[in-house]
């Protein structure tokens, strides 16, 4: 397993990749912080693209992410994973409505549990799901960092421009 750090606004991003793709990205804040594993090597030149891609996400430049991704959990995780690149820049969506864009529209605790497992975050935006009534909920990054990147991407997305 390979990792580097990307810096960020919200402190040094901690990376890591194996061949096939990108298995986690992690805050440094929250519940869901991580430090390098026993045997990973540190190499920052084979996260170059993401450095850049993530560089230009945090300048407003960028919508989306087109970088290999491999994310490991249950058949059920990664559906749910795959659900949450659905939602657009900017947007957010409630765990009901994802538990429906999954096919499984009274799961949405699952898939609230399953967000919360989520390894690979920002891009994989799981920062984008909210309670019902449009409220912050769970983050493993921290509540902080779910507004900072909620309040960045409105600010980016043109949805409120005069």
């Amino acid at each position: 397993m390979k990792y580097s750090y990307v810096e960020s606004p919200l402190g040094a991003l901690l990376i890591i990749a194996d061949d096939a793709g990108i298995t986690g990205l992690w805050l440094p804040t929250g519940k869901n912080a991580r430090q390098p594993g026993p045997g990973w090597a540190r190499d920052d030149a084979a996260f170059d693209d993401a450095r850049t891609q993530l560089a230009e996400y945090f300048a407003g430049t960028r919508t989306e992410f087109d970088l290999p991704l491999k994310p490991v959990g249950s058949e059920f995780q990664l559906r749910c994973w795959a659900a949450l690149s659905e939602i657009p820049f900017g947007r957010t969506a409630s765990y009901g409505e994802q538990a429906a864009r999954i096919g499984r529209p009274t799961a949405s605790r699952a898939v609230g549990l399953a967000n919360g497992q989520n390894p690979i975050s920002i891009i994989v935006p799981c920062h984008r799901v909210v309670g019902a009534d449009g409220s912050l909920t769970g983050y493993g990054g921290g509540l902080d960092a779910k507004r900072w990147l909620l309040s960045h991407e409105a600010a980016h997305s043109g949805l409120f421009a005069s």
